[in-house]
């Protein structure tokens, strides 16, 4: 799925108040990408990742995916969308605590009426070395582990994009490295288009293709 983002701007406020959080960002995500944005604090980069995943709306600009333009979709329809081809990754976990670790995996699947491909979750659970902890609750895993959990949940409905906002960021050195090699062999193996936002080099120096954003503009600094 190729993704095309043209002009694509984010004012907030008005007036002296108003504030530039992304400045007429024009760029692609084409299948299979690998792509890491790093920048300050307040640079812009959670914005971006919320305009390009259609969870929020830009002031200016257009995004297609395969041609469509997501903004020009009802309310039902971008939600629909989001829950069928992109998985989200994000700093917490978000994980509902009354449920296991499989019950918040196929949650997404819940949501859209569709039966849980049994094999596929067992694919799933051993590759991210979680299949002897599903029957836990999430207060009964670490934090590495439920990272893991949610990184299940982001791909059981087999999305096209993976957006992981700070995937490292609540985890200590050793548990980010893993979620990040997790993220990297699931990109290589599976094919998925992933897009990291991160303000950790050596996360971001594991990208195909590097961006840095400040202030609300988006460069590539590094494209091998």
């Amino acid at each position: 799925m190729k993704i095309e983002a043209k002009e694509l701007s984010k004012v907030y406020g008005k007036g002296e108040s108003q504030v530039m959080a992304l400045n007429r960002v024009s760029f692609q995500i084409m299948p299979g990408d690998f792509i890491s944005i790093t920048g300050p604090s307040g640079s812009g980069k959670s914005t971006l990742l919320h305009l390009l995943s259609g969870l929020d709306e830009p002031t200016g600009g257009c995004l297609t995916y395969d041609g469509k333009e997501i903004y020009s979709f009802s309310d039902q329809e971008r939600s629909a969308f989001r829950r069928r081809s992109i998985g989200f990754v994000f700093q917490q976990f978000h994980l509902l605590p009354v449920l296991t670790a499989q019950e918040n995996i196929l949650m997404p699947l819940l949501l859209d009426k569709k039966q849980p491909d049994e094999t596929y979750l067992k694919q799933l659970s051993q590759m991210l070395g979680i299949d002897s902890r599903l029957s836990h609750l999430p207060h009964e895993l670490s934090g590495g582990q439920q990272q893991r959990v949610a990184i299940a949940r982001a791909l059981i409905a087999k999305p096209d994009i993976i957006f992981a906002d700070e995937p490292t960021g609540n985890l200590d050195t050793k548990s980010g490295r893993e979620v990040m090699e997790l993220l990297r062999a699931i990109h290589e193996k599976m094919g998925k288009t992933l897009v990291v936002i991160t303000h950790d080099n050596r996360v971001a120096g594991m990208a195909d293709r590097r961006f840095s954003i400040v202030d609300g503009v988006l460069t590539e600094v590094d494209e091998r």
